[in-house]
């Protein structure tokens, strides 16, 4: 029979080779971290607007002309945005626009709708005599209801005499 302290030195030396076994385990080395370029590659920044969208036509080509204090005549600036559009319009041959004359806040309501309509209609026959089809553009007048910039100085002012051109309908649309 084993004496109680066998027992003990039985079980410590039971215990040393345990841990020691333990310790001279190869330690399994972790699969190599592979990376996907792909997933790592930079997301790219949007290049630009679409084309053929209202974003595209208000960057690259300008979608706002301006007049002059009670005027309706075309300004050299605003001859050549208006030229720019209907470069456009020709390369989008499917766009249809509306073109929208507004005011300052001063004058009547009514001698204001009147001086828009002039704005919105000299801007469509500055594009029908550059070749757009008159079909394609429809005028409404906003007069001074719809201002830009909401201030009474003459910045704001000239800001919200314009003729302004949205779409109404565009590529994929």
């Amino acid at each position: 029979m084993l004496s109680r302290n066998s027992f003990i030195a039985a079980g410590m030396l039971s215990i040393l080779l345990g841990l020691s076994a333990c310790a001279s385990k190869p330690v399994e080395a972790e699969p190599p971290v592979t990376r996907d370029p792909v997933a790592e590659a930079p997301t790219p920044e949007p290049v630009g607007p679409v084309p053929g969208s209202l974003e595209d036509l208000k960057q690259n080509v300008g979608n706002m002309v301006y007049f002059g204090y009670d005027q309706y005549n075309l300004t050299p600036e605003a001859q050549a945005t208006l030229a720019r559009q209907a470069a456009w319009l020709q390369e989008y041959p499917e766009t249809r626009i509306r073109i929208a004359g507004n005011c300052d806040e001063r004058g009547t309501r009514e001698y204001n709708l009147a001086l828009g309509a002039r704005r919105a209609n000299a801007a469509k026959n500055f594009l029908v005599s550059q070749g757009v089809d008159p079909a394609r553009i429809t005028t409404i007048s906003f007069g001074k209801e719809r201002p830009i910039d909401p201030n009474s100085n003459e910045a704001a002012w000239s800001k919200n005499r314009n003729a302004m051109t949205t779409l109404m309908s565009s590529v994929g649309s």
